[in-house]
């Protein structure tokens, strides 16, 4: 549900970082937007010919425009929601809570430096395992506290929710989550 900033291209230009020749494969595109709602970039992650996987380019995702604080948003944030790093990550969390009003961040570092909606009250984060993931959300845990705002991580089993939910199936993904909700 409330997926509306994804769209599907069957041809995407991809321009390797490289200069070689540009190539068209298909892709996901998510429109990026601020706290109201506007555009202000966006996000592409081109995808294997059969949709099974990203594509096999050195750089398979690519961002453009505005995005430090921005988001691409899924469902509209009143005093809840959540927020991640990748999109795949945070789609997966909300195969299990669809509901869940939930913003991808598309980094670390731009996680870290997320605008919060002004009735936010609490923020679930959702944790990817690495050490980026960790200093983002040691910052952005400061940020909300100091904004008035209860900040809790969302931790999976492994690496990071979607290969939870590409391992483990939807149900002990869900039976993961909720017990760490508040």
């Amino acid at each position: 549900p409330e997926t509306s900033a994804l769209n599907f291209h069957p041809r995407c230009y991809h321009r390797p970082d490289n200069g070689g020749p540009t190539e068209i494969w298909p892709a996901m595109i998510a429109a990026v937007t601020d706290l109201l709602g506007n555009i202000t970039g966006a996000h592409r992650t081109w995808l294997a010919r059969d949709g099974h996987d990203k594509a096999p380019l050195e750089t398979p995702r690519k961002a453009m425009g505005d995005l430090l604080g921005n988001a691409v948003r899924f469902g509209s944030a009143d005093d809840v929601m959540a927020a991640g790093e990748g999109i795949e990550t945070v789609l997966s969390v909300r195969q299990a809570l669809p509901t869940l009003p939930s913003a991808a961040a598309l980094s670390a570092g731009h996680l870290q430096a997320m605008l919060f909606p002004p009735r936010l009250r609490r923020l679930y984060i959702i944790m990817d395992c690495d050490p980026a993931g960790d200093a983002a959300r040691r910052v952005l845990i400061d940020r909300a506290a100091g904004a008035g705002i209860e900040a809790l991580g969302l931790t999976p089993h492994g690496a990071d929710f979607n290969a939870a939910l590409m391992d483990h199936g939807l149900h002990r993904l869900r039976a993961n989550i909720l017990p760490q909700l508040s």
